[in-house]
Formats: structure tokens, C-alpha cells, sequence
């Protein structure tokens, strides 16, 4: 696999930008340093073409997306097919079962944000709109693992580097929910959360993301079924509008 400090250099820009892209807050070149692993003159460089093309700019020593990294995120709000095909139905799904909902992807080896709607109740769980987590536990990666073609799971359970018990366990627990077409956790992720996730597939059941709906265990209980079933047919009723 490459990594990012023997990647060609327009990969290395495109790394330090997803970085930034991802943290909730402003850099510095040391934090920008520790997050990528490239030397802080390699950085310079990187940070210096990205200031260039206003994908990144600096204040006060501290780094961010710029300009145009803002106007490609609300191009693509505002023309993806996927996101504006599902909002309708997660804002729908939201009221119903008073509890957030996300609609996420996979990408690469990642698992990433493009649409939530939080819960109006004060306790609440929440995912970021372009946050993304490693393609590995919780309800959302499991899914997403699950329904996407074979060779690419399998790419991705082998690059988990686990033994080989513990990757036949993860294969037969994503097969078990690809048959199910649902994947249910139990703070796998974050303590305290449950979660519930089924796939959107778009024809030829090409998998495009999945509709997660998250809730703290306590206010679940005996809930379990109905959450599922409103989670399951919101996917669904999204993966029909995608035909």
C-alpha cells in the first residue's frame, strides 16, 4: 500500500487536505506534521500549492479548507443524486422516530458522512456531515462492508491485518448481514450508542451508501424492532427513487 510519504506529490496534497477537511477545527503545520507523517518541509510544499489554488488558507499560523474546497463541498450538496434523492425520506425517518439519521458511503477503506439530521431531543447522537471513520466496526461499516462486491470486502478484511479467526469471524458476521440486509450495533463505536443501518442500493443492487439511524441505549429499549423496521424501509423507499 502506499503511504502518504512515498505517494506521488499530488497525492500528498490531496491527503493534506482530506486531513484538514476532516478535523473540526483549524491546524497548525505541527499538528498538520503529526496527522500526515510528512516531513514539515514536504508539508510546506503541499500546503503552499493548496494555498495557490484556494483549497487551503492560513490564518494566524493555523490551517483550513479555503474557498474553493467550500465551493466544491456545496456543488456537490447540490447536485448529488444520492443526497438529494434521500433527504425527504431521513428528515421523514428523523420526525418518526425522533432520533438521528445519517446517510453515509464508503470510500476507499473509510466511512463518510454525506447527509444527517439530528435528533431534536436534548440526548442525542451525532456524525458530522463529512466526518469519516475507519470502514471497521458499528453498524454503518458493517453494512456498507456487507452489501459491497466480494473482492472489495475482501481487500478491505485483509487489510485489518487480523488473525486469521478473528477475519473468518468478521466474514461470516457480514454475510449474516448481508442476508439479513440490515446491521444492528451496540456502542461498537461509541459507548452508549446504538445503531441500526440498511443498505441503498441503487439498479443492479450497486450499493451507493446507507441509511443509519443512532440512539443512546437507553431510550432504545423494547424500541428495537420498530426503529429497525422504519430504518429498513427508509432504505428502501430511497434505493426505489434511485431507479
Amino acid at each position: 500500500m502506499t503511504t502518504p510519504t512515498d505517494a506521488p506529490a499530488n497525492d500528498r496534497a490531496l491527503f493534506v487536505l482530506s486531513v484538514l477537511a476532516q478535523s473540526k477545527a483549524a491546524m497548525t503545520a505541527a499538528e498538520l506534521v503529526r496527522a500526515t507523517g510528512l516531513s514539515q518541509s514536504t508539508l510546506y510544499r503541499q500546503i503552499a500549492t493548496l494555498r495557490r489554488w484556494g483549497f487551503v488558507m492560513e490564518s494566524d499560523g493555523r490551517y483550513s479548507p479555503g474557498p474553493v474546497s467550500v465551493q466544491l463541498a456545496t456543488g456537490f450538496d447540490g447536485n448529488s443524486d444520492l443526497v438529494i434523492a434521500a433527504r425527504a425520506d431521513m428528515r421523514a425517518l428523523a420526525q418518526q422516530s425522533h432520533e438521528s439519521v445519517a446517510l453515509v458511503t464508503a470510500v476507499n477503506d473509510r466511512v463518510v458522512c454525506l447527509e444527517m439530521i439530528d435528533s431534536e431531543q436534548s440526548l442525542r447522537c451525532s456524525f458530522d456531515r463529512g466526518r469519516s471513520v475507519p470502514a471497521r466496526d458499528g453498524a454503518s461499516a458493517k453494512c456498507l462492508l456487507a452489501h459491497m462486491p466480494l473482492d472489495q470486502r475482501d481487500a478491505l478484511l485483509d487489510g485489518l491485518a487480523e488473525s486469521p479467526e478473528r477475519r473468518a469471524e468478521r466474514a461470516a458476521e457480514l454475510d449474516a448481514i448481508r442476508e439479513a440486509g440490515h446491521a444492528v450495533t451496540h456502542g461498537e463505536v461509541d459507548a452508549g450508542v446504538w445503531g441500526a443501518s440498511a443498505p441503498v442500493l441503487s439498479p443492479g443492487r450497486r450499493l451507493r451508501g446507507a441509511i443509519t439511524l443512532m440512539a443512546p441505549l437507553t431510550r432504545v429499549e423494547g424500541m428495537e424492532a420498530a426503529l429497525l423496521h422504519m430504518t429498513v424501509v427508509t432504505a428502501a423507499r430511497i434505493s426505489r427513487a434511485l431507479q
